[in-house]
């Protein structure tokens, strides 16, 4: 991945009344930049969603991170103790899928604004529960290209208990989405994994399923206990390749 200098800022995205804030990255390089949505773990827009933005903005895209709890806790950003997981578990719970799906609406009309954006399709990347957010956010027409890291939760329930799993959704996905999980995730039974993929597979939703033996919660996440250089770097790759081949 290159080095180029970014252009970061925190930007405040509109959504009726509410002033989602939202951290942003791009190359200062000439644009314009296809865009990507990067959906946080519960533990905020914090540092590591920070260096994680800026990490695909050095990939050649105009990257953003707004703030999923914003309407319950707006600046949070927390680290990964336990009393902070209780936390962010916390403010997770106070979310609901519409206005999840709404704020992301926001986000990407906010994008569609910006001179340094490409039009057209855009992608999302999501981890923890941001992946759960993410599978949700493939149904929105906009999103081209998904991928979601260990969301938890896709094939039991749905944000704020609003109607059937957000599984059930799968028919309205219109772009890819790839799906990454750790085979020893308490929180993600394999079962969950092959009910996704299944799902995926019956509404033909162009797709790929990576399963990591050894790999449990967070292996993306350098901040984690169960961070795995080796996984992430090959999540990285495919996740690049996929926003590659579908937003250039």
């Amino acid at each position: 991945m290159s080095n180029q200098p970014l252009t970061t800022a925190w930007v405040t995205v509109p959504n009726g009344d509410l002033a989602i804030q939202a951290y942003l990255a791009y190359p200062q390089a000439h644009g314009p930049f296809p865009a990507v949505i990067v959906l946080q773990e519960v533990f905020g827009v914090n540092a590591h969603i920070q260096q994680v933005t800026e990490c695909i903005a050095q990939a050649g895209y105009a990257a953003i991170a707004p703030a999923l709890f914003q309407r319950t806790a707006p600046g949070f950003a927390v680290g990964y103790s336990d009393a902070e997981l209780a936390e962010g578990r916390y403010h997770k719970n106070q979310t609901r899928a519409s206005q999840l799906l709404s704020d992301i609406q926001a986000t990407i009309a906010y994008l569609q604004t910006q001179p340094w954006v490409k039009p057209g399709g855009m992608g999302c990347i999501g981890f923890c529960f941001g992946g759960h957010v993410a599978y949700l956010a493939a149904t929105l027409p906009a999103i081209q290209a998904t991928a979601s890291c260990y969301g938890a939760g896709i094939a039991t329930m749905t944000p704020g208990g609003e109607g059937p799993p957000t599984l059930s959704r799968t028919p309205d996905i219109q772009g890819t989405i790839y799906g990454f999980f750790g085979m020893d995730d308490p929180l993600i039974p394999a079962a969950e994994v092959d009910a996704i993929a299944a799902a995926l597979e019956n509404h033909q939703i162009d797709h790929r399923i990576f399963r990591f033996a050894g790999a449990g919660h967070g292996f993306c996440c350098d901040q984690r206990p169960d961070y795995r250089p080796e996984i992430a770097a090959q999540t990285w790759e495919a996740v690049l390749a996929l926003f590659a081949e579908k937003l250039r």
